[in-house]
């Protein structure tokens, strides 16, 4: 009987293409299964077979638990009933006692059947998925297995299958088993019957794939994709660029008479493409990616990472597109807000924000509104700017001089600290130890907005992490990082001294 178990191993190892360890647990678990039908009770069967010898041993165990703690019968000891075994054991050890084995081929044919079965197809589906981790985010091929109500199941040969979501696929595509399809290895994900392969045919590599398969340039990588996105089964965009002057990435990708990017089309249900030029410059991308509407002006704001786009009043349907569809796209494609509107709403906006600037001007500098109108008009924004810009940047406009640069500068500089003043005697009356306000890299302001909440010594900023401080405007992670690193230098000097 011990040589049947090695060749069993041996033959479903070599049948199944799994590794010998795998069967031969398989078979430890089936004996194990078996024995358990000796005993009345539960019981805790461990077998272990010798690799090499076929030869195997079948122990019962019981874990030794505290005594407020109900002792399953049949896996679990009180401590008195450990002590009539052996004295020697402790809460939380096992006893194990041999018991007679039970024959290998008095097994119940079924169980240790299924037992097998089912490990070697574990085996399998994990040998499979790692022979896949290498394809993610690339292109497989494979034929519909199964469609059911809530995805479509792909065959991709070799014992391997696919998972495509209802929601990865493009449009209202219907497939019927046995269509050939094409599809982006998007995950393997694990779950409780084990890794899946989840395809998508809707996520943007998709579009990728599919171009570097109908132009040889990408694939060559004379042609690179800088940005895709996609409306899947509707609309989407690209930004392609090279480095080769003599070769037209948008003429290239379209093809002769519209080839190639039509046979990308078909693919994906007659998904509309648009290609448009990539642009290192934010604004120019932008201007590109809005094609085929004509913006007339584009007002970047770099703090808010949004964009102005002004365009013609009988442009204006056109670069919003239907239901939004083009000026969405061409966020996602260029990563800004794009707020788009009509030249003459761009000027209102414009009129009115100027406006704002320059009584803010002459509220803060104490300035008349000719001399705020000249900052607004110069392109300064805020009361900072003002105070901290070079000074030959500030002489150079027009009807300054020195001692005009310098005031206004000065006076920038009054105003922030007022503000800043004005900040702190609203912080509820919490104020900083002595010892936060005079450590180093402090200063007086972000010691009372930390004491405000609640960091009010060094200890307490010891205590703290980066992430709990880099929602404080005045912080960026790597200050945050540098403060507490320094509030906690006491520490380290106490270690050192013990």
């Amino acid at each position: 009987m011990n040589k049947e178990i090695l060749l069993v191993a041996d033959a479903v190892s070599s049948e199944k293409g799994v590794d010998r360890e795998i069967i031969f647990e398989a078979i430890e678990v089936a004996l194990s299964t078996a024995t358990k039908k000796r005993y009345d009770e539960e019981s805790d069967i461990e077998v272990m077979i010798d690799r090499e010898t076929g030869d195997y041993e079948t122990f019962r165990r019981w874990t030794v638990m505290p005594d407020d703690h109900l002792s399953i019968l049949g896996t679990e000891f009180t401590t008195e009933e450990a002590a009539e075994k052996d004295p020697a054991l402790q809460i939380g050890d096992v006893y194990r006692e041999q018991v007679e084995n039970i024959e290998f081929g008095r097994i119940a044919a079924q169980t240790a059947k299924q037992v097998i079965v089912q490990r070697v197809r574990e085996a399998e589906r994990a040998q499979i998925v790692d022979e896949y981790r290498a394809y993610e985010g690339q292109l497989v091929n494979g034929s519909v297995k199964k469609v059911t109500r809530d995805a479509v199941i792909v065959d991709l040969g070799n014992n391997a299958e696919g998972y495509m979501p209802r929601e990865e696929l493009v449009g209202r595509e219907a497939f019927r088993v046995g269509d050939r399809v094409r599809a982006i290895l998007l995950e393997i994900r694990e779950d409780t019957r084990g890794p899946q392969l989840i395809l998508s045919r809707a996520c943007n590599q998709m579009l990728i794939e599919l171009f570097k398969i109908e132009v040889p340039e990408i694939s060559e990588e004379v042609i690179e994709i800088r940005a895709a996105a996609r409306d899947p089964g509707s609309r989407a965009k690209i930004a392609v660029k090279t480095n080769d002057g003599r070769i037209d990435p948008i003429g290239a990708c379209v093809g002769m008479r519209g080839s190639r990017v039509q046979a990308v089309s078909g693919e994906l249900a007659n998904e509309r493409v648009d290609i448009i030029l990539w642009d290192d410059n934010p604004a120019q991308l932008a201007i590109n990616s809005l094609s085929p509407a004509e913006v007339e002006s584009l007002i970047v704001d770099e703090e808010t990472n949004s964009m102005d786009v002004a365009v013609a009043e009988d442009n204006l349907a056109q670069a919003i597109g239907r239901s939004g569809q083009n000026v969405r796209l061409a966020a996602q494609l260029t990563g800004w807000t794009l707020n788009v509107m009509s030249s003459e709403d761009a000027a209102v906006k414009g009129e009115e924000e100027a406006g704002a600037r320059v009584e803010m001007f002459m509220k803060a500098l104490d300035v008349d509104e000719d001399v705020a109108l000249v900052l607004a008009e110069e392109g300064f924004t805020s009361v900072e700017e003002v105070a901290y810009v070079p000074l030959e940047e500030m002489v150079a406009i027009e009807g300054f001089d020195q001692d005009i640069a310098e005031e206004l500068r000065a006076r920038g500089k009054d105003a922030l600290l007022t503000q800043a003043i004005a900040s702190e005697e609203k912080l509820e009356g919490s104020e900083p130890a002595e010892d936060l306000l005079n450590m180093e890299g402090m200063d007086r302001h972000l010691a009372f907005v930390l004491a405000n909440k609640g960091i009010v010594t060094m200890e307490d900023l010891a205590e703290q992490a980066i992430e709990d401080l880099i929602d404080i405007e005045e912080l960026d992670s790597e200050r945050a990082g540098k403060l507490i690193m320094t509030a906690r230098a006491p520490w380290f000097a106490e270690e050192e001294a013990q």
